[in-house]
């Protein structure tokens, strides 16, 4: 929604059917998405969450208010077209998974990773049939081809309201594995943020917490909330 920009002319955004869905009317207008595509989602509670956002603005629409509203534009404007590459840039994420790459040391950290990590890939190992390879240090490691395959299939399984939502969750936890897991129900994503940053924890504890980091890993982890948030209202 960059470079998009529109001051409130309307007095109340409903969410309603329409043709493949629901949408969100402004005074009876449908609304757009930037790349002006029909704003179509796929339940009634995703509508009303966007309603809710439309709503709550004045003045200028400010879209970094309305983070339901930006991820259904996405999952409309580019993973409808571009959704296949997606797939395979976030299945990648399987070679590679942040919980697969240990410390070398100190001991206290290898076993903190292993405390909070080593039961997450027990878990893709039974439930997803993808069991992956542990190394320690940052020289890549070969996973099985099975795992790889099993893990993709399960990316693409999601249609791309809820990969709009998958591929955040992804980015910011730097693990496949821990993603699936919050979809899953296994895990909140409040859970895999704290999983996904226990080496930056660590150095927080002995090195102090850094105003303008902390403020940045505050930005992520209400991202992740909100990837979350958006994939519930998808179902």
């Amino acid at each position: 929604m960059s470079g998009w920009k529109a001051k409130r002319f309307w007095k109340t955004a409903t969410a309603e059917p329409c043709e493949g869905g629901f949408t969100v009317r402004l005074d009876g207008r449908a609304v757009k998405t930037p790349a002006k595509a029909a704003f179509v989602v796929p339940t009634l509670a995703l509508a009303e969450a966007a309603a809710r956002e439309w709503d709550a603005q004045e003045g200028a629409v400010k879209p970094e208010t309305m983070p339901v509203t930006r991820a259904a534009n996405s999952a409309i404007d580019k993973l409808g077209q571009q959704r296949d590459e997606v797939v395979g840039l976030l299945a990648a994420y399987g070679a590679s998974d942040l919980l697969c790459y240990r410390a070398t040391g100190p001991e206290g950290l290898i076993a903190r990773q292993a405390a909070g990590w080593d039961p997450w890939l027990g878990w893709s190992a039974t439930d997803l049939d993808a069991p992956l390879q542990v190394t320690a240090g940052i020289v890549p490691i070969a996973q099985p081809d099975e795992s790889l395959i099993r893990l993709r299939a399960a990316v693409d399984a999601f249609d791309p309201f809820r990969l709009a939502a998958f591929h955040d969750m992804v980015a910011i936890t730097g693990s496949l594995i821990l993603a699936l897991a919050v979809t899953r129900g296994r895990l909140s994503a409040a859970e895999a943020f704290d999983l996904s940053r226990i080496d930056e924890s660590w150095q927080a504890e002995f090195w102090g917490v850094d105003e303008d980091a902390a403020a940045l890993e505050a930005g992520k982890r209400q991202a992740l909330l909100e990837a979350e948030r958006f994939y519930a209202l998808c179902l």
